[in-house]
């Protein structure tokens, strides 16, 4: 069970350890995230997307045994689960969870499927943030992809974050760019997302993403059309927060 924890102690312990890592190396952050106790429980939280292979990797190399968290929510690309077969047969990860909505929940509040097409935020819900809670509700902390470069909603995302009262959120790759990750990719031969070279640098389910533009912000293909920009398992400061896009330009 996680531990029992104030949200003064999340919060001060988030304010010290992005002080102390500050000029640090995301390896560096990353071993501490799964190798201090302080931390407790820790669990990666992998969309399988497309820049996934990196951090996937990296946890490989230093802690193999650390649980990673895979939402299928049943309604991704064809070429997300078949990606997510190769880079699970191809690294050495020990525990990979594949995590879904209980289907009565489904059943019931998307009975024909179509919830993503009028309401998107119950859809993203139902599918992706009580799975995910329900989850992590054994770890103390989760380590995710998230990067500055990625959008304006992004822009400020330091290494340790505060989730509430609950746990301490770990964003390893905060500083890296996209030459970063690329260079990464390369020079460890990994896998890359089949749909990247299509024009998609953010992936998620199938109906609601699109191709992007050379020039645009690289998830504008997520709910094109729409003022949503996060599935909602992240949070600011303990809080689901909604940032407009022309709020964030």
């Amino acid at each position: 069970m996680p531990r029992d924890l104030h949200q003064g102690d999340v919060a001060e312990r988030v304010a010290a350890l992005n002080a102390r890592y500050r000029h640090h190396s995301a390896t560096a952050v990353l071993e501490h995230a799964l190798r201090d106790d302080d931390l407790g429980r820790v669990a990666l939280v992998s969309s399988f997307g497309a820049e996934s292979v990196v951090l996937l990797h990296l946890v490989s190399v230093i802690a193999p045994e650390t649980p990673v968290l895979f939402i299928d929510t049943r309604m991704l690309f064809p070429e997300t689960l078949a990606y997510q077969r190769e880079v699970a047969e191809k690294l050495p990860l020990c525990d990979i969870r594949t995590i879904r909505a209980a289907q009565p929940r489904v059943a019931f509040e998307d009975p024909d499927g179509t919830l993503h097409q009028f309401n998107t935020d119950a859809c993203c819900h139902v599918r992706k943030v009580e799975p995910l809670e329900r989850a992590l509700a054994g770890f103390d902390g989760w380590i995710t992809g998230r990067k500055r470069f990625q959008g304006a909603t992004r822009e400020a995302v330091n290494f340790f974050e505060a989730e509430g009262d609950l746990r301490i959120k770990v964003n390893p790759l905060a500083h890296w760019g996209r030459e970063d990750l690329d260079d990464y990719m390369i020079n460890n031969r990994l896998p890359r997302h089949p749909l990247v070279a299509k024009g998609f640098p953010s992936i998620g389910c199938a109906p609601c993403t699109s191709a992007v533009k050379p020039g645009e912000d690289p998830r504008s293909g997520r709910w094109r059309g729409s003022q949503k920009t996060e599935c909602g398992i992240h949070f600011i400061d303990g809080k689901a927060v909604r940032i407009k896009k022309e709020d964030a330009a």
